[in-house]
């Protein structure tokens, strides 16, 4: 039996599920011609949605005309170094490839000259409404038009955004264009300045966060062959995360079809490995005070589950939670905190049993001069006492890596049942 599973990448059609909501919404955009800007950590999904999107048998499926559009499907990042003539030129190789003979010799034209801009595309987009279709752009990786290089200044950036805006929306052509781009964060925290009395270059977006899957979805994609404590320790390790959800089934299913009982330990083991490059990205896309503040809920946590005779200080954390608000609810919504409330006090706690493991680790493979090069970030978000305090904390877990080792093990072998 193949694996039902899928892993490395954006998954093809038969292994999507769920996002039902995101997928309705996107085609409501679509036959609007309208635009969507889809945000979220990375692992949960958006390359997939946008492969599914651009999907034929989708389109017929919802009873969609396939032949009314052009679909060009690109990673941004992969423009590289980004440059706005480089994303031009690169649509329009793409839709060169779906065009009529007498599209291609205009695509043909433009590509000719050394540089492409705005207006080429949007001479094409003319003549695809003449055509009675609309292009649609499916904009993976849309970041990387958030970020300069050296081709590509500040200045420059905000000139593109704002032709690109002024091409989806006030042009007589962007009635005839349609967008979905994926970003890891919203759009109007990642972009450039706004300037005073300047227009908002991403307010044509509709904004939709690519959540984690729901406790249905998740249960019903995991093996009915895996029951009990073992699954439930599973289920509390993906917590809704789509590509964590697939490594695990994958990793389970080999261990199945080799006719072999899953194993906490070798599980855990080889799941890590295999789902590292999530953990890494969610905190290298994550930004220095959410560091700090994933740090913070981290070493709570883990102050809670030590003995009462090793334990270390940390001061008032609730008063340093109470004053960034906005940090932590951006955390949450994508899916790498939650939040409980006992008594009238806001506790946090990670998702991920393995995220929160991730950050542990982090924090233990840092050293002293990583720890004062965050001297300013933790002073912006802290007094300098607490700052002391949670530096203390952070020394005490160089010094007692065997005992959290044990620790961590501990907790991770009780979500599954075993004895501690």
């Amino acid at each position: 039996m193949s694996n039902p599973y899928y892993v490395g990448g954006p998954v093809p059609l038969e292994y999507f599920f769920g996002r039902a909501s995101e997928i309705t919404t996107a085609f409501d955009q679509i036959s609007k011609r309208a635009h969507l800007a889809i945000y979220g950590s990375p692992g949960m999904g958006k390359s997939s949605l946008l492969r599914y999107l651009a999907a034929p048998e989708i389109w017929k499926r919802r009873g969609k005309d396939i032949s009314k559009v052009f679909i060009v499907s690109l990673s941004c990042a992969g423009i590289s170094p980004f440059t706005p003539s480089g994303f031009w030129r690169e649509i329009l190789n793409r839709l060169y490839d779906d065009a009529n003979e007498a599209l291609r010799a205009d695509i043909d034209q433009i590509l000719d000259d050394e540089q492409v801009e705005k207006g080429d595309l949007r001479r094409i987009l003319k003549k695809i409404g003449q055509q009675d279709k609309f292009l649609l752009l499916l904009l993976d990786d849309y970041d990387a038009a958030l970020r300069t290089n050296d081709q590509y200044t500040e200045v420059e950036m905000l000139t593109f955004l704002s032709e690109f805006r002024d091409l989806a929306v006030h042009s007589n052509e962007g009635r005839y264009l349609s967008t979905v781009v994926t970003t890891f964060r919203r759009l109007n925290e990642l972009g450039p300045t706004i300037t005073p009395g300047g227009s908002p270059w991403y307010n044509h977006y509709l904004f939709r966060l690519l959540r984690p899957l729901t406790t249905d979805e998740v249960s019903n994609q995991l093996f009915v062959q895996i029951s009990g404590l073992f699954r439930e320790g599973v289920l509390k390790i993906i917590d809704g995360h789509p590509a964590l959800l697939q490594n695990a089934g994958y990793l389970l299913h080999e261990t199945l079809e080799a006719g072999q009982t899953p194993n906490i330990d070798i599980f855990t083991r080889d799941f890590e490995s295999a789902t590292e490059q999530y953990f890494r990205d969610t905190w290298r896309f994550s930004t220095d005070e959410e560091q700090i503040l994933l740090m913070l809920i981290a070493l709570c946590n883990l102050q809670g589950r030590l003995n009462r005779n090793t334990r270390y200080g940390l001061g008032d954390v609730d008063l340093v939670f109470s004053q960034r608000s906005r940090e932590l609810v951006d955390l949450e919504e994508r899916g790498v905190i939650q939040h409980t409330v006992s008594e009238g006090k806001t506790v946090y706690s990670f998702t991920s049993s393995m995220m929160e493991w991730w950050v542990i680790q982090e924090i233990q493979n840092s050293n002293e001069e990583k720890l004062l090069a965050r001297e300013r970030v933790f002073l912006n978000l802290m007094s300098r006492e607490q700052a002391q305090k949670t530096q203390q904390a952070i020394r005490w877990l160089w010094q007692n890596k065997d005992t959290v080792q044990s620790v961590v093990i501990t907790v991770i072998k009780q979500f599954f049942g075993a004895p501690a």
